[in-house]
């Protein structure tokens, strides 16, 4: 990469694409873009770019081609993997303005946006259609469409309705070489190799997204909300088994552990129970005679796994309360320390029990405390570690703890995001969870869509001398470093 024009005059070339006050160049104005919500990583860019057309990106992504300048796009900023982390020579992306709603078709169930809508705005724009966009983060009053794409979002929803790769039907992509792509339609589906797919979850490494095409869905007709409580994890994992083995599929289905629990209890009185090991969060849709049935069902698979308490919301208020508790989770949790790590692993729905009982053996070995929420009906798991960034380092503790923890996912058949994307957080756990053949085929399609390493560079796939140097530490004959855990 080349930085061989200053910093001074690559500010005065983009001042020529866009107001002098949409170049970002003081060092009090690039500071709120040091980082996203995985805070515990922070650099400055060279400049912060506020376009707010197709064209303005499109003249940016010239200059930055020409002089070799790295691009990081970026939305709100929510990501938790450090996938708009700034590259210290390079540039970053704000594509916030781009905040328009291009169109609702209600006969196709259908919405065109730019890419700095937020998720939320869309359903709230579609609801005198009576529909709705199924993907729900519980950053969803903040996250943008944008940034849902690059990292393949999910959320409490997910279970039924599928990720964002599931609801994206079209996309119109900037390559770096300044070529617009439209990619997908209306239609079902469209011939050739699947690029919407690949282009769904790179992280803003293959190209920047400057409109998409989503499903919208009816609202359901109705739906009940229960929560199920249990005084072993043991039990509500498997009752999550028990729910779908039995050919039920909620609309949600959630777990929260003990420690969850109490904080979100003091964060927004849900009305949990507060002597719970863990909580079962289930959410059905459905039509009438339906809907009751499966709540049946439900609800005798829960009493069947020893559940403690089992409670169905009486009506829409009580239903919002069990719901916001979860959302509340994340920012509950932030009262009991200074800091906090949020991960994010899938594995098999039948290792949750063995997998949460290791994940506190891993809490007790390194002497911090983890807190478990997640989306239990696809395995989903969020684990938060409680550190304090003060305290000499706590940081590299939890870093180590997280990296551990991800491996056990890959141990038991899963794998190391969800949702939350690689970013740079998760580059090492890339290194165990694939082969060299694999990263040298995700690097091979980097490399056909980005020869230069300008979008992005640095995130999600690692080198393969990275992992070298990672295997000769950390990997021996195939084997991951859990002597004290259960092998599989």
């Amino acid at each position: 990469m080349s930085t061989s024009i200053s910093t001074a005059d690559l500010s005065r070339e983009f001042c020529k694409i866009l107001p002098r006050a949409s170049v970002l160049d003081r060092e009090e104005q690039l500071k709120p873009y040091e980082c996203d919500a995985l805070t515990a990583y922070r650099q400055l860019p060279r400049l912060a770019l506020l376009p707010s057309t197709n064209e303005e990106i499109q003249a940016i992504v010239n200059v930055c081609r020409r002089y070799e300048i790295p691009i990081v796009a970026r939305g709100a900023g929510t990501s938790l993997s450090g996938g708009a982390l700034p590259h210290s020579d390079g540039i970053l992306l704000n594509l916030a303005k781009l905040n328009n709603i291009l169109e609702i078709d209600p006969h196709n169930r259908t919405a065109t946006v730019q890419p700095g809508v937020r998720n939320l705005a869309i359903s709230e724009a579609a609801k005198p259609y009576g529909l709705y966009y199924a993907p729900d983060p519980s950053s969803q009053i903040a996250c943008t469409i944008g940034g849902n794409i690059a990292e393949n979002s999910g959320g409490v929803h997910c279970l039924k309705y599928g990720l964002t790769i599931h609801n994206i039907l079209a996309l119109k992509i900037l390559t770096i070489e300044g070529e617009i792509l439209e990619i997908g339609g209306k239609n079902l589906d469209s011939s050739g190799f699947n690029l919407l797919s690949l282009m769904t979850g790179s992280e803003g490494m293959l190209g920047i997204t400057l409109e998409a095409t989503v499903k919208l869905l009816p609202h359901p007709h109705d739906r009940k909300v229960m929560l199920a409580a249990f005084d072993q994890i043991q039990n509500a994992g498997d009752a999550v088994n028990g729910i779908i083995s039995n050919g039920v599929i909620p609309a949600g289905l959630e777990m929260l552990d003990h420690l969850t629990i109490q904080a979100t209890e003091m964060y927004c009185s849900p009305g949990y129970p507060p002597n719970a090991a863990a909580i079962l969060i289930c959410e059905l849709d459905g039509y009438d005679e339906e809907l009751e049935v499966q709540v049946k069902r439900v609800s005798d698979i829960f009493h069947s796994h020893h559940a403690i308490e089992v409670r169905i919301a009486k009506d829409e208020q009580e239903a919002e309360l069990l719901w916001q508790g979860r959302k509340a989770s994340f920012p509950a949790l932030g009262n009991l320390t200074p800091d906090y790590y949020c991960m994010d692993g899938t594995i098999p729905r039948k290792h949750l029990a063995l997998v949460l009982d290791n994940i506190n053996k891993l809490s007790v070995k390194h002497g911090l405390r983890v807190a478990n929420v997640f989306h239990a009906g696809d395995g989903n798991l969020h684990p938060v570690i409680l550190y304090d960034a003060n305290v000499p380092g706590e940081l590299e503790t939890a870093e180590k703890l997280g990296g551990e923890i991800l491996e056990l996912c890959v141990e038991v058949g899963g794998t190391i995001t969800g949702e939350h994307g690689v970013g740079v957080e998760k580059l090492n756990q890339m290194c165990v969870q694939f082969s060299n053949a694999e990263l040298e085929t995700f690097l091979a399609i980097k490399n056909a869509l980005d020869k230069k390493q300008l979008l992005n560079p640095g995130k999600a796939v690692p080198t393969l001398h990275r992992c070298a140097e990672l295997g000769a530490m950390h990997v021996h004959h195939g084997k991951l470093p859990h002597p004290e855990l259960p092998r599989f």
